[in-house]
């Protein structure tokens, strides 16, 4: 028992799952005290079963494939635009263009997605051309600082095998980093999963998890709220997790 109150304290699986299931236990536990009374304001167990009922009767699957079709289009864009700016980042011509796209990440959503509504007016578009703007510049810095990171050694052992710098950044940087790059999508999906349902809350014109959330504010239902809160968990966990294990069963050598 000490052991689990030790720092750094290494543990079997058995006992992480016991863990896990008490603080599940607890945190169910404190749930159910809270909400039995007359007054509360979290919804009650019962108000969010019913929440999820009227979801689905509501076509909540339909919505949920909608968001998935917007993360993923908007994701895919995304990665082509941040690779591209991330590895022109060793060319001094392109550096400064890689390094000033990483500081529109000090901008306001509000702000940029005004402009963006000036120039598309197609709802799926806007919300699609929003998604990407914010991404890229979130996935262009992690994907340079993966860059910076790289070991001298390596660009050196590349240097005495007589690659040309062209070479080594092919060898190096792009090979030889895909499984870091996999890795700050993986990081970088979050932002996006977390971003889509405002965006969606927003330009609601094309359904999805956040207009559903908008609906449900707007009415005051707090069981249906609490009911896509745990929705939206679980898909970004679901897609965290997934990419985690692509990147393990793909390049088994970053689980050393």
């Amino acid at each position: 028992m000490i052991k689990l109150f030790t720092p750094f304290e290494k543990i079997a699986k058995s006992q992480k799952a016991i863990i896990l299931a008490v603080w599940v236990a607890i945190l169910l536990l404190i749930w159910f005290l809270g909400t039995s009374g007359q007054k509360h304001l979290f919804p009650s167990p019962s108000q969010v079963l019913e929440g999820f009922r009227g979801l689905y009767n509501e076509g909540l699957v339909v919505h949920i494939f909608n968001s998935l079709k917007l993360c993923f289009i908007s994701i895919v864009l995304a990665i082509t635009i941040a690779l591209l700016f991330a590895y022109s980042w060793p060319i001094p011509l392109l550096k400064p263009v890689s390094e000033f796209v990483t500081k529109f990440r000090f901008l306001p959503f509000t702000g940029l997605s005004f402009y963006i509504t000036l120039v598309i007016h197609d709802a799926r578009n806007m919300q699609i051309w929003i998604m990407v703007i914010f991404l890229t510049t979130f996935l262009t810095t992690s994907l340079i600082a993966v860059i910076k990171d790289i070991p001298e050694e390596e660009f050196d052992h590349a240097k005495t095998l007589k690659c040309s710098r062209w070479e080594v950044l092919w060898q190096v940087i792009v090979l030889g980093r895909i499984d870091y790059v996999i890795d700050a999508i993986r990081q970088n999906l979050a932002i996006t999963w977390m971003m889509l349902v405002t965006v969606e809350s927003i330009v609601v014109a094309s359904g999805g998890l956040g207009f559903l959330i908008k609906n449900s504010d707007k009415f005051m239902n707090h069981g249906r709220i609490i009911a896509l809160q745990i929705i939206i968990l679980l898909i970004g966990l679901f897609l965290d997790w997934s990419i985690n294990y692509l990147r393990k069963a793909l390049f088994r050598y970053s689980k050393i």
